[in-house]
């Protein structure tokens, strides 16, 4: 299963995010920069336990390098791929983590699940002389947070069918479930000490991410996010959204919601909206009125369903109006 993107919109620009991948792009210029010395380069930044077990090992390190190698290690990388494939899934997931624990707390919490995936591979492995590097278990963490964050969210999901494309959007609960329970079929099913993927570190910064999610939660924020939230928040929702709509009842109307921004509600705005209902798809522009507020309903005449009659019902867009100080919510329902 690839993960191509989430259906939760952030509100505020990723900034440490962003910051995160950037920094894990230029290790990776640099790694490429080594030559003949990047095993050492890896070998010295890279988390090997047996540099902390093995007393004759430890000895040609010092006391800063083994500090160091414990951050260090999660923005090293193997290969392009692998590089490729760990900043597409932060870039699918972080934003929204980010969101809710803003930039500051975002940063350190990406930072002590990678250390804890860390810590959890080096104490299942303790005699290895395997390198670890990757940002997976950072990542796990991210992916943690938001299994609890938004368990209702979607995942448009590519399953590759006989090398036939096939795209099904999975809720996130379900999608990060089978991931979790792959990590542990994998690290199960992997021998102790051996080399490959650390399955175990991956599982370690899953649960630290669900578990130093729920501390940051508790712990109330530095008196500094607020602004910082103010300066980086999206001032406009994205221009193409798609709207999925339900029925009520047997009446022939349509219902769904409509997500804007406060500065769009005060100044008023344009949308081209992708309406889903059933097999159905309609591409439409609609015009946000100024002045709307959190609850406004916009008509849409003609738009429902076919009634008996031969008459169609009406289309309800309920607006909602999004606020810094709010976390993402999904498409409102009226």
């Amino acid at each position: 299963m690839i993960p191509i993107r989430d259906t939760i919109r952030s509100r505020n620009y990723p900034v440490a995010n962003t910051v995160l991948i950037a920094v894990n792009i230029l290790v990776y210029l640099v790694q490429l920069t080594q030559g003949s010395g990047l095993d050492a380069f890896i070998y010295t930044y890279g988390l090997v336990p047996a540099r902390y077990s093995v007393p004759e090992i430890a000895a040609y390190f010092t006391p800063w390098q083994q500090f160091l190698a414990l951050f260090a290690f999660m923005f090293l990388h193997g290969g392009f791929w692998h590089l490729l494939g760990n900043m597409w899934s932060l870039y699918i997931f972080g934003d929204n983590v980010e969101d809710r624990l803003g930039p500051l707390r975002y940063l350190l919490f990406y930072l002590l699940c990678g250390v804890t995936s860390g810590l959890t591979h080096l104490m299942l492995n303790w005699q290895s002389g395997i390198p670890t590097i990757g940002a997976s278990g950072a990542i796990a963490g991210v992916m943690g947070a938001y299994f609890l964050l938004y368990p209702h969210a979607r995942i448009l999901t590519l399953i590759p069918i006989f090398f036939l494309p096939y795209f099904v959007e999975i809720p996130a609960v379900i999608f990060l479930g089978i991931w979790f329970v792959m990590q542990f079929l994998s690290a199960a099913g992997t021998p102790a000490h051996g080399g490959g993927i650390a399955w175990w570190a991956h599982i370690g910064g899953f649960l630290a991410g669900m578990a130093f999610l729920k501390l940051f939660l508790w712990i109330p924020p530095a008196g500094l996010s607020r602004p910082v939230r103010r300066r980086i928040a999206k001032q406009h929702t994205p221009r193409l959204q798609v709207i999925r709509v339900g029925e009520r009842g047997d009446n022939p109307h349509l219902y769904g919601g409509l997500a804007i921004t406060g500065r769009e509600a005060a100044e008023g705005t344009r949308k081209l909206v992708n309406i889903a209902w059933g097999y159905e798809k309609r591409l439409l522009r609609i015009s946000v009125p100024p002045g709307a507020h959190d609850g406004t309903i916009l008509r849409l005449e003609g738009l429902g369903r076919s009634a008996p009659d031969g008459t169609r019902g009406d289309l309800y867009l309920r607006v909602s109006v999004q606020d810094d100080a709010a976390g993402s919510r999904a498409d409102a329902g009226l």
